[in-house]
């Protein structure tokens, strides 16, 4: 299986579909854990060939196969999948067996969930991603895992910091013990917003904005989403030690990652995946 450093993540592909992993969570004996690209797929023209994402216009039938492929090739089962409803809010849904295959082969259940948690081994966690920011969540001590989807609106309703609350609830989760993954996304040095964007920030001063927004042309301005969700979850308690960002933008990376902004809105959609291993898979048994 070819594997080749990008960023701080490892590319990795087997049988010509292509996944991103970070090594931080690879040294983590009982989570599985992958980020798609654009390759491997069957899908064709604006969605070649690796598209995630239902509801773009490409068939339902190619996009289950583009999973079942995906799924044999970095080692998930395809029907523990359960999948997001994502609408740029900060719902975070625990899920267990009973959710298996919903927004995958069942329809969604829900219209508004940004985050999944769960500690169940049978279930497999599914976000999406075109330019938004995946955060991934491992508590080592009570073996539960977490995937949130932050995009501009997500990220200054403070996603990162609600999903390490609904993991303390839920599980205990201390924030001192998770270690969090900031995955690809569009970057400071692509990502333009105008001032309303940055007034809706202006106002959460602990954060300090001036950090993570730079001047650009036409009066706009350049946003590190990576940064701003980095000093939430430190604000929330994760040490930063315990932080690894990708630093892969989708946007300069458009060949092998979707990115909305670098093909007009044109594409197929990437997808985080985050697994608990049950103590026999881990152990090998």
């Amino acid at each position: 299986m070819k594997q080749i450093p990008i960023g701080e993540m490892n590319y990795q592909e087997k049988d010509s579909v292509g996944w991103l992993t970070f090594p931080a969570f690879e040294r983590l004996s009982f989570l599985h854990h992958a980020f798609s690209t654009r390759l491997g797929g069957i899908s064709s023209g604006e969605f070649s060939s690796m598209n995630l994402s239902f509801g773009r216009g490409d068939p339902r039938e190619t996009v289950e196969e583009n999973y079942r492929r995906f799924c044999a090739a970095a080692g998930f089962p395809f029907e523990s999948l359960t999948a997001s409803a994502q609408d740029h809010h900060t719902v975070v849904r625990r899920v267990s067996a009973a959710e298996r295959g919903v927004g995958i082969t069942r329809p969604r259940d829900r219209e508004s969930v940004d985050g999944l948690i769960t500690d169940d081994p049978s279930v497999t966690l599914v976000t999406y991603y075109a330019d938004c920011t995946p955060l991934f969540f491992a508590d080592p001590i009570h073996r539960a895992v977490g995937l949130g989807h932050s995009g501009w609106r997500g990220t200054v309703a403070g996603m990162g910091a609600c999903m390490v609350r609904r993991m303390a609830v839920e599980f205990g989760t201390r924030p001192e013990e998770l270690l969090v993954a900031i995955g690809p996304s569009i970057g400071a040095c692509c990502y333009e917003v105008d001032e309303a964007v940055r007034q809706e920030f202006a106002v959460q001063e602990a954060l300090d904005p001036d950090s993570f927004f730079y001047r650009a042309p036409r009066e706009k301005y350049r946003l590190d989403l990576w940064e701003a969700n980095r000093r939430i979850l430190i604000q929330a308690g994760v040490l930063p030690e315990h932080i690894t960002t990708a630093g892969i933008c989708t946007q300069c990376n458009s060949r092998l990652l979707w990115s909305h902004r670098a093909t007009g809105g044109r594409r197929g959609g990437l997808a985080a995946f985050l697994r608990v291993l049950s103590k026999e898979e881990e152990n090998g048994d």
